[in-house]
């Protein structure tokens, strides 16, 4: 199975997929590509040279739709530097705790 529909049927929710699936979306996604010359700008900063494959929202999409399309707010990455990225901020969401309150009551037999 491609590695965009596994993610698809995994992580995506449908408003994502309409995003991404949208004109809007590919021209913005291609205008970053242009910008960065098709570099993974990761890699380059560690000098390295890797073609850019993703276009990664520094400002998550899901927290900030408004952003969506800014191109200030889109970088490009390498594949592997973008599956690292959202290993270890996924890692980072599951290390906080939520405390859940369990509340239990007995049954209330009412008499008439």
């Amino acid at each position: 199975m491609d590695k965009d529909k596994l993610y698809d049927l995994t992580k995506r929710n449908q408003e994502s997929k309409q995003f991404y699936a949208s004109s809007s979306w590919a021209k913005a996604r291609e205008l970053a590509l242009i910008r960065d010359k098709y570099l993974c700008q990761s890699c380059l900063k560690k000098k390295r040279f890797r073609k850019a494959e993703v276009v990664h929202h520094i400002k998550e999409l899901r927290d900030h739709p408004e952003l969506g399309l800014e191109l200030s707010n889109l970088i490009s990455w390498c594949n592997k530097c973008h599956t690292s990225h959202h290993k270890s901020s996924d890692t980072k969401s599951k290390n906080i705790k939520t405390k859940i309150e369990v509340v239990t009551t007995k049954t209330n037999i009412e008499r008439f």
